[in-house]
């Protein structure tokens, strides 16, 4: 196996070949939102050639206190861990507050999202299988509290993302606050 080449679109390096490679999250491609947070994705998903991870998706999330995720649920199991910072966990209808080294492990068609909280960023581990498509976004009250639910319940991402702030390819704000900035 050849090793990937990687390319800087403006915000960081992204591979832009097929192969293995190193890079470290202060060097990485980020993408940012003023209401979603920022995120380190490692592949390459909107490059000319997308070079995405078949089997394993794996992220660095930032969300500063008030930025949440999207409710949801999907087929596939995922695994969480908080590195820094505080957050709330949305799941299937409760609330806990997560803080650094909390760990949550979330089974096929858990329902859950992520909300910042405390006074700085958190910055959160997110892992999970690529096994498929499936997904759903389920109405949630708790959720909507923090702007995190859909108002109709649905399993098309499109749907829900055509009206969500876009990821911007760029750091965040306060990127100098983060342990490697």
């Amino acid at each position: 196996m050849n090793e990937a080449r990687l390319e800087d679109a403006g915000s960081g390096l992204a591979p832009v070949t097929e192969g293995w490679f190193v890079v470290n999250v202060r060097d990485a491609e980020w993408f940012s939102s003023q209401t979603r947070g920022a995120a380190c994705w490692f592949a390459n998903e909107y490059g000319e050639s997308p070079i995405e991870f078949p089997q394993l998706g794996i992220n660095v999330t930032l969300l500063e206190p008030g930025q949440s995720t999207v409710y949801h649920a999907e087929a596939n199991q995922e695994a969480f861990l908080v590195l820094l910072g505080e957050c709330r966990l949305l799941v299937e209808g409760e609330e806990r507050l997560l803080r650094a080294w909390d760990f949550f492990h979330s089974p096929p068609w858990t329902e859950h999202a992520f909300v910042g909280a405390g006074d700085a960023p958190c910055v959160v581990l997110m892992v999970g299988a690529h096994a498929g498509p499936e997904v759903r976004y389920p109405v949630s009250d708790l959720a909507a509290r923090y702007g995190a639910s859909v108002e109709k319940e649905t399993s098309d991402p499109e749907q829900v993302y055509a009206t969500a702030e876009r990821f911007r390819r760029e750091r965040p704000s306060y990127w100098s606050r983060l342990p490697w900035g």
